[in-house]
């Protein structure tokens, strides 16, 4: 794979990742735990921060989610965690799947790109699954955007590419 597409391809992701930092960043704590019709703000925060953890990774077998992070997001019952994660906590979070994105964008060859990840439940290749990885973090980001509109009449501005260097 060569540099410019490795170039654009992170420019895409980060600036997902940067739309859902600033919509993290943006929730006033009086909103963060708050229930909504389809969920908690700070869930919808920590699900799309877990599964961008987890398809940034191989496969399932030998994943482990950053600490204090546990793997209830797989539980086939729908097991929430067993507490509220902070805007502090999941931006931590966020960051370390940042700096694990760029890892992976930055080495990814020809080879890599075409390699199968086994989740187990789901199959792709590692190309694929940046892809839909980044659309499953615009799709949480967009619910979360609309959950601040709602909430307090605002929300943050789109960002086309990302400023975080590669």
């Amino acid at each position: 794979m060569n540099d410019f597409l490795r170039t654009v391809l992170w420019q895409q992701l980060g600036a997902s990742l940067d739309m859902l930092e600033n919509a993290i960043k943006r929730c006033p704590l009086d909103v963060w735990g708050t229930k909504f019709a389809f969920d908690e703000y700070w869930y919808i925060s920590y699900h799309t921060l877990f599964f961008l953890d987890l398809y940034l990774s191989d496969g399932l077998d030998g994943f482990t989610p950053l600490e204090p992070f546990g793997l209830s997001e797989l539980d086939p019952e729908g097991k929430f965690p067993e507490r509220v994660y902070s805007q502090e906590e999941l931006l931590v979070y966020l960051e370390h799947s940042r700096k694990k994105a760029q890892h992976r964008i930055k080495t990814l060859t020809d080879e890599k790109a075409k390699q199968i990840c086994d989740y187990h439940y789901l199959k792709g290749n590692v190309l694929e699954m940046l892809f839909d990885t980044m659309r499953h973090v615009q799709h949480h980001t967009a619910q979360l955007h609309l959950l601040l509109r709602q909430k307090i009449d605002d929300a943050p501005k789109w960002v086309m590419r990302t400023k975080t260097e590669f």
